[in-house]
């Protein structure tokens, strides 16, 4: 039964993008918090170099020390990038892209001096073929198992352990470096140690995903989850779940439509950010265009209520407190004056007369316009 189910590329396929997405979110979700989200692009594309220097040296093209090299290059490119920057003459995006491309350039170079007949090209790096995961197999007691699965299970579980692990000190580091600092944290250290994950986490989703995939799991989920709450825990929650989703529903969508399928599930990341960026709860424009009306509404009707108070103790306010002086007054047209005075209502802060004309304030009402009118007697 497991051996059928390890075997059969419908389960094997959309499980090893979900490790991917998993395993990269939860490391993407700090970067994108620190605004560093960029560097994991950098990162992707520079460990190349990484993994082609262990091969030049070993002469393994499945060596076990793929994963150092690339890391090590991985901070390299870090290092490299904050070096430029701190020198004054180069912004953070600017070294970013200086740095990465030349790492990159030097890693196809000698590929293709040294390794054009080796699989390590920059197409399988790049683009991978998530949909081949599962042919290459490794025999664990006796049960073939995707070797997808083993490396991408071992590095989720890893960045699983780390964010646990570090839970408070990675939140700490990353909204208050300083005070991180001043309680005896290491924000430096947590920082180099979450883009070594990042290394390791492309590197291994190489084979599987390639590059492109992979960045758009690291930046992408936890971008869509930012966009729907404020708390931490619930980013890497809803980051974790928009990434298994999109490639649950990546995966159908590609069969369905006969497409490339790490593609499709990057278009299914991207998906869930638009609908995130339309409508989410609170920064989403849906709820943003429903907010400004709430406030455009809230201020017409203090508009009105200190229009009403100011007139209500003296000889004109039949004349200026009708509806009809509202269209003289203040300008308003007769829809906006009957939403108006709906809202007004509704908020218990006036009343109309037998005729409907006259308008009156409401004990709410008139404290309301004291407060708007004399702030500093606020009751």
């Amino acid at each position: 039964m497991l051996e059928a189910l390890l075997t059969n590329p419908s389960v094997v396929v959309p499980l090893v993008g979900a490790l991917v997405g998993v395993a990269s979110s939860l490391v993407g979700t700090f970067l994108v918090l620190r605004g560093s989200s960029l560097l994991a692009d950098a990162i992707s594309h520079s460990v190349l170099l990484g993994i082609v220097l262990v091969y030049l040296v070993t002469g393994d093209q499945y060596s076990p020390f793929f994963i150092a090299g690339a890391a090590a290059v991985g901070l390299l490119t870090v290092f490299l990038t904050e070096l430029l920057t701190r020198s004054g003459r180069v912004k953070a995006d600017a070294a970013i892209g200086l740095v990465y491309p030349f790492l990159f350039a030097i890693a196809v170079v000698l590929i293709n001096v040294f390794a054009r007949n080796v699989h390590i090209d920059t197409d399988a790096v790049l683009l991978g073929e998530i949909g081949f995961s599962w042919l290459d197999t490794v025999s664990v007691g006796g049960v073939e198992v995707p070797n997808a699965l083993m490396t991408l299970g071992a590095v989720t579980l890893l960045n699983a352990l780390f964010v646990g692990l570090f839970y408070k000190e990675l939140k700490l580091a990353t909204f208050d470096p300083g005070l991180a600092a001043a309680l005896g944290f290491s924000p430096v250290l947590l920082y180099y140690l979450l883009l070594g994950l990042t290394s390791v986490t492309a590197v291994t989703a190489f084979d599987a995903v390639g590059a492109v995939l992979l960045v758009a799991f690291i930046i992408v989920p936890p971008s869509a989850a930012y966009l729907l709450t404020d708390t931490l825990w619930k980013t890497l929650a809803l980051g974790v779940g928009i990434a298994v989703a999109s490639s649950l529903l990546g995966y159908l969508a590609a069969i369905w439509l006969n497409v490339s399928i790490g593609g499709t599930m990057a278009v299914c990341t991207g998906v869930f950010l638009v609908a995130a960026f339309l409508f989410g709860p609170r920064y989403g424009l849906v709820a943003q265009r429903a907010q400004r009306r709430r406030q455009q509404g809230e201020n017409a009707a203090r508009t009105l209520v200190v229009h009403l108070y100011n007139h209500e103790s003296k000889e004109e306010a039949g004349r200026e407190n009708s509806v009809s002086a509202l269209r003289q007054h203040l300008r308003w047209d007769d829809a906006k004056v009957s939403q108006v005075t709906a809202v007004g209502r509704e908020q218990g802060l006036i009343t109309l007369g037998p005729k409907r004309e006259r308008l009156f304030l409401t004990d709410a009402g008139r404290r309301l316009a004291r407060e708007v009118w004399e702030p500093w007697r606020r009751e």
